[in-house]
């Protein structure tokens, strides 16, 4: 038997399989971030074969800082920290070095994963510039679960067939700017754009910004233009609960919160009781209501936003809390309470991000940015269990422990889905 060698990466891909090839089981994963990386051990650790196909010249995704945003990949702004200590962020075998910082700057982070990349020699496995056209079920799927993959490398397009599919592309790629919403934004005269596209306050020195939205990014925003900006207003529709990453006793918050004692005691409260011990803690550093951030959601129904410096730079005005804006002027902001800022200089919507799996076509719906997923990780409607969405969750905490479990299960289901087709079914 002839096999044939991919002359981008020097990557193995059969033409015609070998006997003792036949029983090993390709698989397709389609992005080279923390979930890819993950997920391309996990195929090792099971004797599959990982093809791992990344857009772009490296790997890292959100986590790799670039200054020009990259069509189609998600963008952070240099200074970004991340908010999950690396005790509780670290591959479970793989802990991070003790010098490296609890909460890691973005580019230590993707220092942690070119040693994990290196350690298991992951890099191999990946064709870089490579982009997934399009992901469909081979005619005879209902019985072999196999997938035609088309890619796109140098101009030139490339069929080939999969066992198993692990889709790791993240959510934090298509900026969601919800522009209709915010009337006469298109009369503002100043500068306006997605928090995607912020790099660093520089600037912002001298100017009147709005930040909107409290999530972590519409928080960091916000505390770092405040730095330079004459003055910053942060505009909240329901306001958000602030956690700060530092815990009792300087150590970091999620280490002491999950302790094994805490975690055998919550077990046995109602959630209404969980909401109100949360909730007292993150009062008792500053009084949200009193601040204006009290959100009417309780603490456990949505995201909290993670953040030392917000109540800091609002006690000393810098940052002023402003409810939503009911509509924009040439030069001002009206707010739904009546009030108006004039002078503003520049908008900023940390408005989040929408997903979607263009290349999945009907295999995979996504509507209005909700996914059915059994477990979160395998479409419920397919005949064979042998597609697998890897890390796409929005935890509190970090995502990287997740996505190795994920990896984990789905790569054993793929080795044998027949026995394992029950408990996907």
């Amino acid at each position: 038997m002839v096999e044939g060698i991919c002359a981008l990466g020097g990557i193995p891909f059969p033409q015609r399989l070998s006997p003792e090839k036949m029983t090993r089981k390709r698989i397709a994963v389609i992005g080279a971030g923390v979930s890819g990386l993950s997920s391309i051990k996990c195929c090792l650790e099971e004797d599959l074969e990982p093809v791992c196909f990344e857009r772009t010249d490296d790997i890292g995704g959100l986590w790799r800082f670039q200054e020009n945003p990259e069509e189609g990949r998600a963008s952070i702004y240099k200074s970004l920290i991340i908010n999950t200590s690396k005790e509780m962020m670290c591959f479970s075998d793989y802990p991070i070095p003790d010098d490296f910082p609890n909460y890691m700057h973005n580019s230590q982070i993707m220092e942690y994963y070119r040693m994990y990349a290196r350690e298991f020699n992951l890099l191999k496995y990946i064709r870089f510039k490579t982009t997934v056209c399009s992901v469909k079920k081979r005619p005879d799927f209902p019985t072999s679960g196999q997938w035609d993959i088309v890619t796109e490398s140098n101009g030139k397009q490339e069929v080939n067939v999969f066992d198993g599919v692990m889709v790791c592309t993240g959510h934090h790629t298509n900026a969601h700017l919800p522009l209709e919403s915010f009337p006469g934004i298109e009369k503002f005269k100043g500068q306006y754009f997605h928090s995607r596209d912020y790099k660093d306050p520089q600037g912002f020195t001298g100017k009147r910004v709005i930040v909107i939205g409290i999530g972590n990014s519409g928080g960091d925003l916000a505390v770092e233009i405040s730095h330079t900006a004459k003055q910053v207003f942060l505009s909240t529709r329901r306001g958000a609960w602030i956690l700060n990453r530092v815990g009792d006793n300087g150590y970091p918050f999620d280490i002491v919160f999950n302790s094994r004692f805490k975690h055998s005691i919550i077990q046995f409260l109602s959630l209404s009781a969980k909401n109100s011990f949360i909730e007292k803690r993150m009062n008792s550093r500053f009084d949200h209501e009193m601040y204006g951030l009290k959100p009417m959601h309780r603490a456990l129904s949505q995201h909290p936003t993670v953040n030392d410096d917000l109540p800091n730079r609002i006690i000393s005005g810098r940052v002023q809390i402003k409810g939503n804006v009911k509509e924009f002027t040439e030069t001002a902001a009206i707010f739904e309470d009546g009030t108006r800022e004039d002078n503003i200089d520049a908008v900023i919507f940390a408005t989040g991000y929408s997903f979607d799996f263009p290349f999945l076509e009907d295999s995979v719906r996504v509507v209005k940015n909700k996914i059915s997923l059994y477990k979160r990780v395998f479409p419920p409607d397919l005949e064979k269990p042998t597609l697998a969405i890897i890390g796409l969750v929005q935890p509190l905490g970090a995502i990287m422990p997740i996505s190795e479990l994920q990896g984990r299960w789905a790569t054993q289901v793929f080795k044998d889905e027949e026995t394992e087709a029950s408990r996907v079914g």
